[in-house]
């Protein structure tokens, strides 16, 4: 029935966040018209929790080694905005995107819904 997701996220410089997800985190695009770039995902799950506060909606970049996949970001010029902090669902981290926005990332430790990159 649905072939995919598509996720915007919305920002202040989405030219320079577009260029940082292009260069810094190496995503794959394809170019829509005139440098409006689209990203090609790794494979992704979707979860929903409980909240007592406002509905919201996050999205975090997953990997298999956080402390590997941070010194790679930072070789690359990425500012890590947040140090790695353990959720015990996960090791917990953020890279800053040139605009400010926080780019949340995280390494899993409870099953994964999709098979993990080789």
């Amino acid at each position: 029935m649905f072939s995919g997701a598509h996720v915007i996220l919305y920002t202040p410089d989405a030219e320079a966040d577009r260029a940082f997800l292009k260069d810094v985190i190496g995503f794959d695009h394809v170019d829509a018209g005139r440098g409006w770039l689209i990203f090609r995902l790794p494979p992704a799950e979707f979860a929903v929790h409980p909240t007592e506060g406002a509905p919201k909606n996050e999205i975090y970049l997953m990997c298999d080694d956080i402390a590997q996949t941070l010194a790679t970001l930072e070789d690359r010029g990425a500012e890590v905005s947040r140090p790695v902090n353990d959720q015990g669902w996960g090791l917990v981290s953020a890279v800053r995107l040139p605009s400010g926005t926080e780019l949340p990332l995280y390494e899993p430790r409870h099953p994964i819904a999709h098979s993990p990159s080789p």
